[in-house]
Protein backbone atom coordinates (compact mmCIF):
# COMPACT_ATOMS: atom_id res chain seq x y z
CA UNK A 1 0.00 0.00 0.00
CA UNK A 2 1.38 3.63 -1.07
CA UNK A 3 0.70 6.58 1.16
CA UNK A 4 0.27 10.00 -0.32
CA UNK A 5 2.52 12.75 0.67
CA UNK A 6 -0.16 14.22 2.39
CA UNK A 7 -0.65 11.74 4.89
CA UNK A 8 3.04 10.79 5.54
CA UNK A 9 3.18 14.54 6.25
CA UNK A 10 0.12 14.95 8.76
CA UNK A 11 1.13 11.56 10.39
CA UNK A 12 5.25 13.16 10.96
CA UNK A 13 4.07 16.35 12.07
CA UNK A 14 1.97 14.67 14.95
CA UNK A 15 4.84 12.38 16.42
CA UNK A 16 6.75 15.78 16.10
CA UNK A 17 3.82 17.33 18.04
CA UNK A 18 3.65 14.51 20.74
CA UNK A 19 7.49 14.60 20.97
CA UNK A 20 7.12 18.16 21.60
CA UNK A 21 4.36 17.83 24.33
CA UNK A 22 6.55 15.32 26.06
CA UNK A 23 9.47 17.47 26.13
CA UNK A 24 7.61 20.17 27.41
CA UNK A 25 5.89 18.33 30.32
CA UNK A 26 9.54 17.06 31.56
CA UNK A 27 10.57 20.02 31.84
CA UNK A 28 7.71 22.14 33.83
CA UNK A 29 8.08 18.84 35.97
CA UNK A 30 11.60 19.25 36.60
CA UNK A 31 11.15 23.13 37.33
CA UNK A 32 8.75 22.09 40.03
CA UNK A 33 11.00 19.75 41.42
CA UNK A 34 13.92 22.36 41.34
CA UNK A 35 11.62 24.77 43.72
CA UNK A 36 10.42 22.36 46.05
CA UNK A 37 14.65 21.30 46.23
CA UNK A 38 15.12 25.16 46.65
CA UNK A 39 12.50 25.40 49.45
CA UNK A 40 13.56 22.84 51.34
CA UNK A 41 17.19 23.55 51.23
CA UNK A 42 16.13 27.17 52.33
CA UNK A 43 13.85 25.53 55.26
CA UNK A 44 16.92 23.38 56.34
CA UNK A 45 19.57 26.22 56.60
CA UNK A 46 17.07 28.11 58.81
CA UNK A 47 16.61 25.17 60.89
CA UNK A 48 20.27 25.07 61.09
CA UNK A 49 20.87 28.68 61.92
CA UNK A 50 18.12 28.95 64.66
CA UNK A 51 19.32 25.66 66.19
CA UNK A 52 22.80 27.63 66.44
CA UNK A 53 21.37 30.89 67.78
CA UNK A 54 19.41 29.04 70.18
CA UNK A 55 22.21 26.87 71.38
CA UNK A 56 24.35 30.44 71.88
CA UNK A 57 21.18 32.24 73.64
CA UNK A 58 20.95 28.84 75.54
CA UNK A 59 24.60 28.65 76.85
CA UNK A 60 24.65 32.72 77.55
CA UNK A 61 21.74 32.62 79.84
CA UNK A 62 23.15 29.28 81.70
CA UNK A 63 19.52 27.92 81.97
CA UNK A 64 20.30 24.22 81.24
CA UNK A 65 23.60 22.19 81.16
CA UNK A 66 25.46 22.12 78.07
CA UNK A 67 24.10 18.31 77.11
CA UNK A 68 20.78 19.60 77.43
CA UNK A 69 21.42 22.86 75.00
CA UNK A 70 23.11 20.59 72.95
CA UNK A 71 19.62 18.40 72.72
CA UNK A 72 17.56 21.55 72.15
CA UNK A 73 19.83 21.77 69.03
CA UNK A 74 19.34 18.87 67.66
CA UNK A 75 15.69 18.87 68.34
CA UNK A 76 15.62 21.92 66.01
CA UNK A 77 17.59 20.87 63.64
CA UNK A 78 15.25 17.71 63.29
CA UNK A 79 12.07 19.81 63.07
CA UNK A 80 13.83 21.28 60.10
CA UNK A 81 14.75 17.94 58.21
CA UNK A 82 10.58 17.17 58.87
CA UNK A 83 9.69 20.53 57.41
CA UNK A 84 11.59 19.79 54.54
CA UNK A 85 10.57 16.45 54.19
CA UNK A 86 6.63 17.79 54.29
CA UNK A 87 7.97 20.40 51.54
CA UNK A 88 8.99 18.46 48.98
CA UNK A 89 6.24 15.47 49.30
Amino acid sequence: MVESGNGLWRRTCAMLAAAGLLALSGAVLATNQSQQRQEGRNANQNAKQDARSNKVDCRAANQKSNAQCRQDKRDTKQGGRQEKRDIKY
